[in-house]
């Protein structure tokens, strides 16, 4: 069931958690990240964060906002979700260092507007 908690709140907590993971991972390698399995952990729970609250953003805002890769987001979320023993340290810091930087730009811009 998908509450009524309003796109700019889960905005908000999508921004919240990619601040979370920068503070996890700030100065660290890939290499001390996959020797740390609290770090990794944390991390993905925050990944977890972001796509939930991206699932559950309404359909007009993600279309209004189509230049956000929503459905890979979401499609993340399932991943990190259902194959949690089977995750790959390396796409889980890829992500972290290149993908979330634009995403976080991305956010920050829309919640400025909002």
């Amino acid at each position: 069931m998908k509450s009524s908690l309003g796109d700019k709140p889960r905005l908000q907590h999508i921004y919240d958690a990619i601040l979370e993971i920068e503070s996890y991972v700030e100065e660290s390698t890939y290499e001390s990240f996959q020797s740390n399995s609290m770090m990794q952990y944390a991390s993905v729970k925050q990944l977890e964060i972001i796509c939930e609250a991206a699932n559950h953003l309404t359909p007009h805002f993600k279309k209004l906002y189509s230049e956000i890769q929503w459905r890979e987001i979401i499609d993340l979320r399932n991943l990190l979700i259902h194959e949690y023993f089977g995750i790959d340290t390396k796409i889980v810091w890829d992500i972290i260092t290149i993908d979330l930087a634009l995403l976080k730009s991305q956010i920050k811009e829309i919640l400025e507007q909002l």
